[in-house]
């Protein structure tokens, strides 16, 4: 069954519930409003009794008259007996013995009697004249009340089922409104898929529990993708930087074993390839903790660090690996060896893959680095020769996967620059691109200085 109808069905049984229980107390009450209405009026038929056959003698012939227009109305099935106090039967002409003995004798007990007799009421009451003590007793059957209490309950009943069907209809009616957000939570929710990692629910103002799930479950989309981006950026990333230095030891172990050296020779072998291998333990070292993106963790491996040796080497790797030119100037003599609070391997890893990206699109030529120091910060801006970057591009390039490699006949996955923002945002530092007046593009790392 689904949501809306248990709603439907719940309220429903909660609604007809208090309006039986409604109905049921209004026709009880009516009931016994009417059977003690209809004693009331029995009681007067045995007060008019006793005035009319007991007192008749001491009142007037007007004063008989006005009682007997006051109370006299004739009842249905109506029996109306005098007894004395030998039980008989007397002043009405119907002598017969229409009450036992022991309920005349309950009358002068109590004084006044009620009571239900199936579908008739019967009253008695204990009066004492000057000719004697008597008990009168009468009875009929009120069918004007019942015939009443019938219709009254053909009415409810007919009310009790068109309102329950009326809630019914009218619950449904609420609760497919009020699901329907939640239903088209659902149908968005189905176009989330690991090909659509990027996709989010429609969020709203109210602050009920649909929305709340909605933010929940776009919270959870959002770890989801940075999860999936950093697997595939933790694959990528594990591939592009490892596999110099893996290149590097296999051709360096390959060299050694390809004719027999002294001493000297094997040791410089392993030496380098040991500098290799302590190089890929740093690479993996920073590539494990990007991945675990826990900013305690990077925090805890943040030192300081002299911006011209990482640069320095930075350089040196790209002309003896690639023969590549990186030139480095400083802006600002006055501060040639400027320090800053970050993770060397991961702030190499940022460096290399903007530089990378600036040496792919301007074919290789000259990469131009400039270091400008303000008062609190050091302006990291890496400049090609290539062409530019479109200003409808720009919000794009640090988007995971997105990459305009393929379209100018280059290879690659789309993560260098986003890699190189990512670093860059856990060094609480910012990464900016424009295009030069000259040509080509500079991009400007932002980064605080100790």
């Amino acid at each position: 069954m689904e949501i809306k109808d248990r709603i439907a069905l719940y309220f429903t049984l909660i609604s007809t519930s208090m309006l039986f229980a409604v109905l049921c107390t209004v026709y009880f009450t009516f009931m016994k409003f009417l059977e003690a209405d209809f004693f009331e009026r029995l009681t007067d038929r045995t007060m008019v009794t006793a005035k009319l056959y007991l007192e008749a003698d001491e009142i007037s012939r007007d004063a008989l008259n006005t009682v007997r227009h006051k109370y006299l109305q004739k009842l249905n099935s109506e029996v109306i007996r005098i007894y004395d106090k030998k039980d008989r039967a007397t002043f009405i002409g119907d002598t017969a013995q229409y009450w036992t003995s022991a309920t005349i004798d309950a009358v002068r007990k109590k004084g006044r009697l009620k009571y239900t007799d199936g579908q008739r009421q019967v009253v008695g009451i204990y009066y004492k004249d000057n000719q004697g003590d008597f008990v009168i007793l009468a009875s009929a059957d009120d069918q004007g009340s019942h015939n009443r209490l019938d219709k009254l309950l053909k009415i409810m009943i007919f009310v009790f089922i068109l309102i329950s069907l009326i809630v019914l209809l009218l619950s449904r009616w609420i609760a497919k409104k009020m699901l329907k957000p939640l239903k088209k939570f659902m149908l968005e929710v189905k176009q989330a898929s690991a090909q659509n990692m990027e996709f989010r629910v429609e969020e709203n103002n109210n602050k009920d529990e649909i929305n709340l799930i909605a933010q929940s479950f776009n919270h959870l989309m959002e770890e989801l993708e940075q999860a999936f981006i950093l697997q595939k950026t933790f694959v990528a990333n594990a591939s592009h930087e490892l596999r110099t230095p893996v290149t590097r030891i296999m051709m360096t172990a390959e060299l050694a074993l390809s004719k027999e050296r002294d001493q000297t020779a094997y040791q410089k072998v392993i030496a380098s390839m040991l500098e290799d291998a302590e190089k890929m333990e740093h690479i993996i070292t920073g590539l494990v903790a990007l991945a675990k993106m826990d900013l305690d963790l990077i925090n805890s491996q943040l030192v300081p660090i002299k911006l011209d040796d990482l640069l320095s080497k930075i350089q040196t790797e790209w002309k003896s690996q690639k023969n590549l030119n990186l030139k480095i100037t400083y802006q600002n003599p006055i501060d040639p060896k400027p320090e800053i609070l970050a993770n060397a391997i991961l702030l190499q890893i940022a460096l290399d893959n903007i530089i990378s990206n600036a040496f792919k699109f301007s074919d290789n030529q000259q990469v131009s680095v400039v270091i400008e120091a303000t008062e609190n910060d050091l302006l990291i801006h890496i400049t090609d020769n290539g062409m530019g970057i479109a200003t409808e591009e720009q919000e794009n390039i640090f988007k995971p996967f997105y990459t305009r490699a393929k379209t100018h006949g280059h290879k690659g996955e789309g993560m260098g620059l986003y890699m190189a923002q990512k670093i860059i945002g856990l060094l609480k530092g910012e990464i900016t691109t424009t295009n030069p007046k000259q040509g080509g593009c500079t991009f400007t790392v932002k980064l605080s200085k100790l």
